[in-house]
């Protein structure tokens, strides 16, 4: 027989060091609480004293179930290390074929329609034929395939240049920051134009704009108008027209806009869209405003929102290039030229 006797803080513990030195047949003969020894012993939390007593024969058999429960707990171990290593190669195994749905998870988060999403998946896969495709490629196909729907503009300033678009979209804000733009920077000299006289404030809106940049400012409230407000800009190297903003869904609107814009004869009609638009909304602006027979694209308030995939909708709908963004509401620092790898990067979620 063997008597042991155990001091612990708990009971919990006691059990613990007497299974392990005594085995599990083990019996408790006694317990009490016993205050620690030395002056400062009065005031620490008592103790407890556990006498436990085991057979010898026991504690041997004890002594082997225990080594024999470490060695199942190990080999358990081993056999959940092995798993975890074949269910890792079998993901790795699985990654190129997850690919192309974590990128269509992607752009679905950032807001492209799932059209556009299969169309480009549809021409990597022609590009690549039934090769395997590993990540670093896919990715490059992804880029190019974007970029060829996503272009730029060819950046030629044209000299009579109009604005169309719906309500909402910053249009006339635009404008300012373009005649500031090539009034400023470009030393062009630049007149300003409005057809837009139903909105309330429109005309002094860009009226204030034009004195601000001391350069001549016209209104056009009819289309018999037309010829003398151009006429007073003759000596201007650039005419930036703003118009009226037009829902997308009101063909008759914008079959009258369309009246003004054929008669001033543009150089270039640029259709200005927020990409806080939902992609449904930029799809029917873009297919009703086919009318206008629009050149290229100037999307607005990339500063209110962290989701792009309107650039891409825009861009594959319209067939059209992108000209400038703009980013904010200061005139007219917030304004550049598009670059389609900066608006690729923005789309794919970078």
């Amino acid at each position: 027989m063997i008597v042991k006797r155990y001091i612990v803080d708990n009971m919990q513990e006691a059990m613990v060091k007497i299974r392990y030195e005594l085995g599990n047949d083990a019996v408790i003969v006694s317990q009490r609480k016993i205050r620690q020894k030395g002056f400062l012993g009065f005031f620490k939390p008592k103790k407890i004293e556990v006498t436990a007593a085991a057979d010898d024969k026991d504690k041997k058999s004890s002594k082997h179930a225990v080594s024999s429960d470490i060695e199942k707990e190990i080999a358990e171990l081993k056999n959940m290390v092995e798993n975890l290593v074949k269910n890792n190669n079998k993901e790795t195994k699985g990654t190129k074929k997850s690919q192309k749905i974590r990128i269509k998870e992607n752009l679905l988060n950032n807001d492209v329609p799932e059209e556009i999403i299969e169309n480009i998946i549809e021409s990597i896969k022609k590009e690549n034929g039934d090769g395997k495709i590993n990540a670093k490629n896919l990715e490059k196909l992804l880029i190019k395939y974007t970029k060829e729907l996503i272009k730029e503009d060819d950046k030629t300033d044209s000299r009579v240049q109009a604005f169309v678009g719906p309500t909402g979209v910053g249009k006339t804000t635009t404008v300012a920051k373009l005649a500031s733009l090539y009034s400023l920077y470009k030393n062009k000299k630049v007149g300003l134009i409005t057809i837009d006289t139903y909105r309330i404030g429109a005309v002094e809106q860009l009226k204030a704009y034009a004195e601000i940049l001391n350069i001549p400012f016209g209104v056009i409230y009819s289309i018999k108008d037309i010829p003398n407000v151009l006429n007073q800009m003759k000596e201007c190297d650039i005419i930036l027209v703003d118009s009226t903003g037009r829902s997308s869904k009101n063909a008759m609107q914008i079959a009258e806009t369309k009246k003004f814009i054929e008669e001033i004869k543009p150089d270039k009609i640029s259709l200005v869209l927020s990409v806080t638009t939902k992609q449904r909304d930029i799809k029917s602006i873009v297919e009703n405003y086919k009318m206008l027979d629009y050149n290229n694209i100037i999307l607005t308030k990339l500063d209110e929102t962290d989701i792009y995939g309107s650039i891409l909708t825009a861009a594959y709908y319209s067939k059209k290039p992108i000209s400038y963004i703009t980013v904010g509401q200061n005139v007219p620092d917030d304004i550049e030229e598009a670059n389609s790898d900066k608006l690729i990067k923005l789309v794919l979620g970078e």
